[in-house]
């Protein structure tokens, strides 16, 4: 065994306790790998974090100055528009073949159309959010007709997931359809307790393109950040045919994913490193 000096230790532990400090404002919770995990090469759940609406309100380089505090080849992978039988079923094939846990941000007229989709989503391990009633523009009824059309949704997704409606959401997160906000609605929702997702880069999976080229665009934008908050969205059909190669590639290039809970919630990952 090789020895460390005193002075070696030391700095590793300055340095350690620099990092805890840093990511302080965010619980870090790391687990044990799970025995369910069907392959020892899988990707994995790196870790996963527990997020503080108060602390960070709105995240996302895209639409906002601030985003989580991730590290280097560290991302977050989040899906929005489901829940869709058959391409939502899709995408947590490929996650759960590679041991990995996502947030999928839900809207209430899908999650009231099928139900059990929500609960499978939950079931699984993943985290659920909200993206409005019926994925409108947010930015253009007035203040109070915005918010009612949030808490509908809302509504729908947590009478799916729990069976009783509130607009008092169980996960205190949500992402604006199309990214319009309102500087009177991100208010709103601040002095609610919610968080508001944007990300901070994406496929462009609503652009025609094969899947090959969507994976290529996507890697491309991903080694330019390096990290960050990725937006998919899991009814699209190029987008599910694509994902088992994406996770191959984060896993043969060393990119770790992170999985993001609410500050309350008590979630463990799938894998740790």
């Amino acid at each position: 065994m090789r020895n460390v000096s005193n002075g070696t230790r030391s700095k590793r532990h300055a340095l350690a306790l620099l990092v805890a400090i840093a990511l302080a404002p965010i619980s870090l919770i790391t687990s044990a790998r799970a025995a369910d995990c069907p392959r020892e090469d899988a990707l994995g759940t790196s870790r996963v974090l527990e997020v503080d609406p108060a602390t960070y309100p709105r995240v996302g380089l895209k639409s906002f100055p601030q985003t989580l505090p991730l590290q280097d080849h560290e991302i977050v992978l989040t899906f929005d528009d489901g829940p869709t039988p058959g391409t939502t079923d899709k995408v947590l094939e490929a996650l759960a073949a590679e041991c990995v846990r996502a947030t999928f941000f839900m809207v209430g007229r899908n999650a009231t159309d099928h139900p059990d989709m929500v609960r499978k989503v939950a079931r699984l391990g993943h985290t659920v959010g909200y993206h409005s009633w019926d994925h409108p523009h947010l930015n253009k009824p007035s203040t109070d007709e915005a918010e009612a059309n949030i808490d509908r949704g809302i509504a729908a997704v947590d009478k799916a997931l729990h069976g009783t409606a509130s607009t008092t959401p169980r996960t205190l997160f949500f992402r604006f359809p199309y990214f319009e906000s309102t500087p009177e609605l991100l208010d709103v929702l601040e002095k609610r307790g919610i968080a508001v997702f944007g990300a901070d880069f994406w496929a462009s999976d609503w652009v025609k393109m094969t899947p090959e080229e969507e994976l290529k665009l996507l890697t491309a934008r991903l080694e330019a950040h390096r990290k960050g908050i990725i937006l998919l969205h899991d009814p699209q059909q190029r987008t599910d045919d694509m994902l088992p190669a994406f996770l191959r590639y984060l896993r043969e290039h060393d990119y770790r994913i992170v999985h993001i809970v609410p500050a309350a919630a008590k979630v463990v990952s799938d894998r740790t490193h």
